[in-house]
């Protein structure tokens, strides 16, 4: 792996302009077309480590930024972060009063929730597909309960059966979703984004 990504042409970018990870392009890629991420806004980025969508979107935002992971993220200027699950209970408050605290916008909601987590492989992709479609309604629900109204959503996923279904359920909450690869992925990954802008409501079942 370390290997192929050196020869990566997204890799040696990413260490010469100094973000953390190559990832930080796709993100890039998705918000230069969507224009997901506007000046101001309270962005809250899910499974965030290393951090280099944290360091896009504060760029792009220069508001309250805040990243959650299971593990701790080395600190970025201007970032908030913490080391927590985002399914575990009591999360979705620590977040809210994250944003909506000093520096924040007051009333603890998102314009942006974005996510870019992924399970460890396995190698059994139906199992590997199974766990992704996991991560993204996680981060569906999260979105549901700390976004607001209008607010933007970008979540990977893997492709496979499941993949559908979960789409439409993003739609259902969603004014505008689509499917899109950007060009910094890998050409042999299955991943792809959905993005999902101007939430109207969370689903009766949360």
């Amino acid at each position: 792996m370390m290997a192929r990504n050196r020869h990566d042409h997204f890799y040696r970018l990413a260490k010469k302009e100094g973000y953390r990870s190559r990832a930080a392009y796709k993100l890039k890629q998705i918000d230069s077309r969507f224009r997901i991420i506007r000046r101001g806004d309270v962005v809250v980025d899910l499974g965030a480590a290393p951090g280099g969508w944290l360091q896009v979107a504060k760029e792009l935002s220069g508001g309250t930024v805040v990243g959650i992971d299971l593990q701790p993220i080395r600190s970025i200027d201007g970032v908030t972060t913490l080391a927590a699950d985002v399914t575990a209970d009591g999360t979705i408050d620590a977040i809210r009063e994250l944003i909506g605290g000093e520096g924040g916008n007051g009333h603890g909601r998102a314009n942006v929730v974005l996510s870019d987590a992924a399970p460890n492989l396995s190698g059994d992709w139906s199992y590997d597909h199974a766990r992704s479609i996991d991560l993204a309604e996680h981060a569906l629900s999260c979105a549901e309960q700390i976004l607001t109204p209008g607010g933007n959503f970008v979540v990977k996923v893997f492709q496979g059966d499941l993949f559908h279904g979960y789409l439409q359920r993003v739609r259902s909450v969603f004014g505008t979703v689509r499917a899109h690869s950007p060009a910094a992925s890998r050409k042999v990954s299955a991943e792809t984004y959905i993005i999902a802008k101007k939430f109207r409501r969370a689903r009766r079942n949360l």
